[in-house]
């Protein structure tokens, strides 16, 4: 609805319910502001966009919605004085050293003290309050702070945070008097002193909840908080985020060859401007000192430099001597789809193996298979900004303000609009805290937990028969099924009181449709497929699926993790979901490929140690197996038998060491391609930098190899890879590199040019042949590996907000936010005699790592909890590789230990 005003005597259009300043803004009317700020609420602190409403006299245009006849005066005496009040107010408690300070050209101060006018005659204040230096990525100048309050507003109501506050408010007395005009504005200088931003007790701000997302950096309309090392780039390139599967839109600022800084891209419709701290100040691996910018080949046990023709001429003639399935190639999560497609090419056409892997692997293919037998679809049936839409929503498994910050926000503004929150976590996490039940169940134990759930529903007669008629199959089966699992049952296996289960059960059957967020909490165990069926089950049985913000949604990890099964870098999947064993889809492959490709999936990754020997020659691109594959030592003895072991990458892993030619690739910032983020969008990376010395692309030198070893790797440019992939894959068919540069994000599926990409997946597009989708009766099994008297703790592995591997470790910052403890809970502690900071021994049936401790109460008693983040603390020396046997995941998230306090 509209109205039409009058602003300083010109009628304008303005929208009911917008303010007099949003809309004098928006028709360019300028009314001097301060604490106003387009993302946050009005909060009319500063006084400066006073304004003169006709018949109500002197009001505040941030805080006064616009009426039909609204008449409006910006310019007035009246309005001036105050102004100049209220400015006057702010200089004088305002440590003035403009040209020293990095902000002087951006200071919003400076530019309301030139529009009004100030005559400065009053004496400023020198520099008294302390600095606050504590944050490795901003500072803190409370001399130059100006109380407008944006940092305060931004911390709670975009981060959620509430990390500060304004602390001693006697001045907002002082000013209501002043209004009243019981306190003449001398007086009322006078108190500006009296306030202050601050973190809890005043402390130093890393000492506070901070998530340093630096959110409130970037709004700070004066000098009181700025970034460190701070440089003006010469220009910004767009592009997407190279962290978790999110796809956050960023701008890189780039001067020279150097990335300076970053900022949030405010038109993606994901992050909208927003980042967490990873995305913002995770940046100085690009150009880091350690990065591989030369040819390595191992001489002798010793690496030495190289020409490019002399070690592409090397690993072409020695991988020509393992075709077949003596041959394995891992890609990984962070390079583009271009890039993935060539090393599933490459093996399938040059190497004769279907043995094209990634880090799914090891994650996420309980979510390929479970999904696929289940719904037809192992993607996300719905983009991140409708979680909103939800009735309530369900994180299984993923502590998701910490893996997914971009979701987390999503996530608890829904939970700020009524929306329902269920957690399924072992641990207490930030979302816990928030959810109306948090079913903390013990590790291993889901599918009791969820099949439980569903009898719940059942018994209650709160089911989506209607639902379930015209769009399931197989339900009779899973009633019988859900007959296993009574609540005795379940409570005994769970550890969850009855009470609680009902709890969460009527919650999801009550507030529809449910959006069941999952990640690695739920598919990196021996029964991860069941898993993620059993939250189907529950997903179908109260008709969420097919509605806004509804279905099942698995939390990729990696920026392109999504990218990596999609365009066939798994055994069992040609590029678009595709499979190798159906014989029509092998036959188009083999006719653009002029080649032959066996039918037989071959090993998966995890069986490349398991079955040793039977893999001679490794290729490995952007991953660490030696970092994040289960049971290191096993996976380290196997690489050790290998006859040929070639690793491309940027920095010279733990992998890496082990190699016998080491090629140096490029990072996400020196090339062009696409990456595929979680719900399904297809985003254009593009290239910010120059190669760092003489590294170059994985798609060139997949392709220098290619050329070397075959036929059909003659690509100059991503963007002719991609036009083949559009020829091969019908789902991507309709995605151009056009289009994606001129209208952005597009959504799969997107089978022809004219098609918009499909925002919400239709039941034909994701739903089994017909339509339906199938309920799986399964059934409860304990984890491969269960606690005894010898190893009595559950050790499950976390991830942290600031650390993300092999990037982050590379940031001096972000390590000083955490330091990666053993988290143990207060009654464990207490028994063995541990107080946080103590060094422990931590031992598992296949090895062992010292680490300090931290006393928590996010563990329950009896589990532990560590990052792999950290070479320091190599997690996986200790996990257990016993593999879910349909999706060939190992159980890492539940491992039987002992813990042995070090004199």
């Amino acid at each position: 609805k509209e109205a039409m005003i009058t602003i300083d005597g010109v009628v304008v259009k303005a929208n009911k319910g917008d303010t007099i300043l949003k809309t004098a803004l928006e028709q360019g009317i300028y009314i001097p502001h301060l604490c106003y700020h387009p993302d946050l609420k009005p909060f009319g602190g500063c006084r400066l966009c006073t304004v003169e409403v006709e018949g109500r006299g002197l009001t505040i245009s941030c805080k006064t919605p616009i009426k039909e006849g609204m008449v409006v005066r910006t310019e007035s005496p009246e309005i001036s004085k105050v102004r100049r009040i209220a400015t006057q107010m702010l200089i004088l408690n305002h440590y003035a050293d403009c040209l020293q300070c990095v902000k002087s050209t951006e200071c919003k101060l400076l530019s309301l003290t030139a529009y009004i006018g100030i005559d400065q005659r009053l004496k400023r204040v020198t520099s008294a309050l302390s600095i606050d230096d504590s944050n490795p990525f901003f500072l803190r100048d409370p001399n130059k702070c100006v109380l407008c309050g944006i940092c305060v507003r931004t911390c709670q109501e975009i981060q959620g945070v509430g990390a500060i506050d304004l602390a001693f408010r006697e001045y907002w007395k002082q000013w209501k008097k002043y209004q009243q005009g019981s306190l003449s504005s001398t007086d009322l200088i006078a108190q500006g002193d009296k306030i202050k931003i601050a973190a809890f007790n005043d402390k130093p701000i890393i000492e506070s909840k901070c998530e340093s997302c630096g959110e409130c950096v970037v709004r700070c309309p004066t000098g009181a908080l700025v970034a460190k090392n701070r440089l003006k780039p010469s220009y910004e390139v767009k592009t997407i985020c190279p962290y978790c599967g999110c796809g956050c839109g960023i701008y890189l600022g780039v001067r020279g060859n150097l990335i300076v800084n970053v900022r949030g891209d405010p038109d993606s419709p994901v992050n909208k401007g927003n980042l967490c701290v990873k995305g913002r100040y995770g940046y100085n691996f690009i150009n880091h000192p350690e990065r591989l910018t030369t040819p390595l080949i191992k001489r002798n046990g010793n690496f030495v430099e190289a020409s490019w023709e002399e070690a592409l001429d090397l690993v072409a003639s020695r991988l020509a001597n393992y075709k077949g399935d003596q041959f394995a190639i891992m890609g990984s999560g962070k390079i583009t789809n271009e890039e993935i497609y060539l090393i599933q090419k490459f093996a399938r056409a040059v190497m004769g193996t279907n043995q094209a892997e990634s880090p799914a692997r090891v994650c996420h293919l309980p979510t390929i298979i479970g999904l696929t037998e289940s719904t037809g679809s192992s993607s996300m049936p719905f983009p991140i900004e409708q979680l909103s839409e939800a009735g309530c929503i369900i994180v299984a498994g993923a502590n998701t303000t910490e893996t997914h910050p971009i979701i987390g926000l999503e996530i608890k503004r829904a939970v700020k609009r009524g929306v329902k929150l269920l957690v399924i976590d072992p641990r207490w996490t930030e979302l816990a805290a928030m959810a109306d039940v948090h079913l903390n169940l013990w590790p291993g134990t889901d599918v009791a937990l969820i099949m439980g759930m569903c009898r719940v529903i059942l018994e209650e007669n709160r089911h989506a028969q209607d639902f379930i008629n015209q769009r399931t199959e197989d339900f009779a089966s899973f009633k019988e099924a859900v007959q296993n699992f009574p609540l005795d049952f379940v409570e005994q296996v769970t550890r969850i009181a009855k009470e609680k289960i009902v709890d969460g059960a009527r919650i999801v059957a009550t507030f529809t449709p449910g959006a069941y967020l999952y990640a690695m909490g739920t598919t990196q165990h021996t029964h991860g497929t069941d898993n993620v069926q059993a939250l189907v089950n529950l997903a179908l049985l109260t008709g969420s699926y097919g509605k806004l913000g509804g279905g099942v949604a698995p939390l990729r990890g990696h920026n392109n993790i999504h990218g990596a099964t999609a365009f066939g870098a798994v055994t069992h999947l040609l590029p678009g979901y595709q499979y190798v064993t159906n014989p029509e889809h092998r036959k188009k492959f083999e006719k653009a490929w002029n080649c032959k490709i066996n039918p037989e999936p071959g090993l998966t990754a995890l069986e490349w140690v398991t079955h040793r020997g039977k893999v001679k020659a490794i290729y490995i691109i952007g991953n660490n197996p030696l970092r994040s594959w289960a049971d290191i030592n096993q996976t380290q003895k196997a690489f050790e038998q290998l006859e040929f072991l070639v690793v491309q990458d940027i920095f010279l892993t733990e992998t890496a060491q082990m190699a016998d030619v080491v090629l140096p690739a490029v990072s996400f910032a020196e090339k062009e391609g696409t990456f595929f983020s979680l719900d399904r969008r297809m985003n254009l990376i593009r290239k910010a930098i120059n190669p760092i010395g003489d590294a170059r692309p994985d798609w060139w030198i997949l392709c220098e190899i290619g050329r070397r070893m075959g036929k059909g790797f003659d690509f100059n440019h991503p963007r002719q890879v991609w036009e083949e992939i559009r020829s091969l894959a019908p789902t991507f068919a309709g995605i151009t590199y056009e289009r994606l540069a001129q209208q952005g994000d597009i959504y799969f599926p997107c089978p022809t040019e004219d098609h918009p990409g499909t925002k919400n997946l239709h039941w034909t597009e994701f739903m089994r042949k017909g339509g339906k989708a199938i309920f799986k009766s399964i059934e409860y099994k304990p984890a491969a590996e269960l606690p005894d008297e010898e190893y009595p703790f559950i050790l499950t592995t976390r991830r942290y907000l600031s650390q993300f591997h092999t990037f982050t470790r590379r940031e001096r910052g972000l390590n000083e936010l955490i330091n990666g403890a053993l988290e143990i809970n207060p009654k464990d502690a207490t028994t063995l005699g541990i107080v946080s900071g103590d060094m422990v021994r931590v031992i598992s049936r296949r090895g062992e790592v010292q680490v300090k401790t931290k006393v928590t109460d996010s563990c329950p008693a009896g589990v532990v909890a560590l990052s792999f983040h950290f070479p320091e603390t190599p997690i996986n020396v200790l996990t257990n590789a016993a593999l879910d046997p349909r999706a060939k995941v190992p159980e890492t998230k539940v491992c039987a230990v002992r813990i042995e306090k070090k004199a």
